[in-house]
């Protein structure tokens, strides 16, 4: 995804001070120095409040979840280029019967339920069968459930780079002529500075996907 402090020592024997004016103030401004450099938990000083997300919170685990892939004009693409937007990011495969399909799907709704702000969701499909999903293949799928949804692809050890980056998994194999493709169906979103900071399940609501989004949008 801290310790408290040690345990105080036990206090010396009291001596009586007597102190002038000077001296006092001396004393409160060395204390408000003190305070100011320690952690919230200690001052008494109460922390920002965490979010409250539907989704597994991984902003703390700081995810290096950068990757290079091809948009299906040929264009390569990284994070960076969505800053300022919520990313939402899933990895599948065109001829998928139902997961993708669906999660696709869920994005648009999410799109939809935020109104004026789904301009600020970028919805991205990082195909984990470049082999078989060409840029054209993926220019006609992607954008049918929301033009503004974009296909990316890459090489093999791209597609490895980008799976990782993401603590995702894939597998592809062939048995008597028939493909068979297994792959993690999470959803993972990028907030607008472009860090990975949720893991939605795949059987999560579209209400409750778009409430994280509108956290994220409104945490900047």
């Amino acid at each position: 995804m801290d310790e408290g402090p040690d345990a105080p020592q036990p206090p010396p024997r009291r001596r009586t001070l007597v102190l002038g004016l000077g001296a006092v103030a001396l004393l409160v401004l060395a204390t408000g120095v003190l305070l100011w450099g320690l952690p919230a938990r200690w001052s008494g000083a109460a922390p920002a409040p965490a979010l409250a997300l539907h989704g597994r919170d991984i902003g703390a685990e700081q995810w290096d979840a950068a990757f290079t892939l091809n948009d299906t004009a040929g264009t390569p693409r990284t994070l960076a280029d969505f800053r300022g937007k919520v990313v939402l990011l899933a990895f599948g495969y065109t001829h998928c019967p139902d997961v993708c399909p669906t999660t696709l799907a869920k994005f648009a709704e999410v799109r939809r339920l935020l109104g004026a702000d789904g301009a600020r969701v970028q919805g991205l499909f990082v195909t984990i069968d470049p082999e078989r999903d060409t840029a054209e293949l993926l220019r006609a799928y992607v954008p049918a459930f929301d033009p503004s949804f974009i296909g990316l692809r890459g090489s093999e050890a791209q597609t490895d780079a980008a799976t990782k980056a993401f603590h995702a998994n894939y597998q592809i194999v062939e048995y008597q002529g028939t493909v068979m493709v297994d792959h993690t169906a999470s959803t993972y979103i990028i907030d607008t500075r472009g860090r990975a900071r949720v893991v939605s399940p795949y059987d999560q609501p579209a209400a409750q996907l778009a409430d994280d989004v509108r956290a994220l949008l409104r945490q900047g």
